[in-house]
């Protein structure tokens, strides 16, 4: 049988295209006898068909928790907030309520706890463990993820300890391995190292391991772009200011890089780490493409702050359809073969798929 996807239309003249043809050519069925249309016809036949669906077991939900008792609006996230520990327990129980199963702990730090050593992220009774305790405590049946990163905790910004100018690469691993140490005693289920240091998912397996916590998974951020795309998320958690004019290019991925991915996923992998994740998401979906079909091991993607700021404020302004673009956007991720998505939009989705 010829293959269908390999059958060129044939050159036609003038004569055989014109309207006459055409209706001699229906009435001796020499008219396309595969019409592409015909699984678009109806609402059930195209639900038949249909390749890919989103569904809330591929939902991730972020959230940010401070050491206040109000919720704090973030001007650059529209309907994104800071919580209180209470409040960030209410958003788990919702999110347990609507099917969601894990939400993502994001801490922002008050200034007079940061310092040059980010020393907080490693006191075990930071608000990031006292926030995973209290979920864990209050929703045993939801999953916890939590970041392993330094930028929330340094007066510098930086997802790391600077020697010389320089973020260093091993002395932050340690820090990185306490820190996850301490989150998984709170209750935390996915550690989810963020940083980009060298080596440091297997550092981080070996130390829980070592401490009896070898159920606790590993999701690597293991491509993770110096992105123009994470601007609301650094005002979200208080790193954007001390940050400054300062970038990250030294230890997160160049944007032009496609190969080096694979080669950062390849380490995390042999390093012990149990599903990836590529950050950004929208602007990096050939990323997404390359790793799932090179590798076949659960991959996530992270739809970030600016992409979920872009598609609200576009919505805000009558620009587009909401509700539509919020969909196609989530969509998107699950056709270029992502397992699940970490996005903002969670809440909302969720409640639209449970109609």
């Amino acid at each position: 049988m010829a293959d269908i996807a390999k059958i060129k239309p044939a050159n036609k003249t003038q004569a055989e295209t014109s309207p006459a043809a055409t209706a001699t050519g229906r009435a001796h069925g020499q008219y396309p006898r595969t019409r592409m249309r015909r699984n678009r016809r109806d609402d059930w036949n195209r639900r038949l068909v249909s390749e890919n669906a989103l569904s809330v077991n591929d939902l991730i939900w972020p959230l940010f928790v401070h050491d206040r008792d109000e919720e704090v609006a973030i001007p650059s996230m529209p309907d994104v907030f800071r919580l209180s520990v209470k409040g960030i327990v209410d958003a788990a129980k919702q999110a347990a309520d609507l099917g969601i199963p894990v939400v993502a702990v994001f801490p922002a730090v008050e200034p007079d706890l940061k310092n040059a050593e980010g020393d907080e992220a490693t006191n075990p009774n930071n608000i990031v463990c006292q926030a995973v305790s209290a979920i864990a405590k209050a929703v045993p049946d939801i999953g916890i993820m939590c970041d392993v990163a330094l930028d929330p905790f340094t007066s510098h910004g930086h997802d790391g300890l600077i020697r010389d100018d320089y973020v260093v690469n091993d002395e932050t691993v340690d820090v990185l391995c306490h820190m996850a140490l301490n989150q998984a005693q709170a209750g935390c289920h996915i550690i989810s190292p963020s940083d980009m240091m060298d080596g440091r998912v297997g550092a981080i397996r070996d130390h829980l391991d070592a401490n009896g916590y070898d159920d606790v998974r590993i999701m690597a951020y293991a491509a993770k772009y110096a992105s123009a795309f994470y601007g609301p998320f650094r005002d979200a958690v208080g790193s954007g200011t001390y940050l400054g004019k300062a970038d990250k290019k030294t230890y997160q991925m160049d944007p032009g890089n496609s190969d080096e991915a694979l080669r950062e996923v390849a380490l995390d992998l042999a390093e012990g780490a149990d599903m990836v994740m590529v950050k950004p998401g929208m602007p990096y979906l050939d990323i997404v493409r390359r790793v799932k079909d090179e590798f076949a091991v659960p991959t996530f993607a992270y739809q970030v702050s600016g992409e979920y700021s872009m598609l609200v404020g576009a919505a805000d302004r009558g620009w587009m359809d909401g509700e539509r673009v919020m969909m196609e956007s989530l969509l998107a991720f699950k056709r270029a073969g992502a397992d699940g998505i970490l996005t903002y939009f969670a809440p909302k989705v969720a409640a639209l798929l449970r109609g």
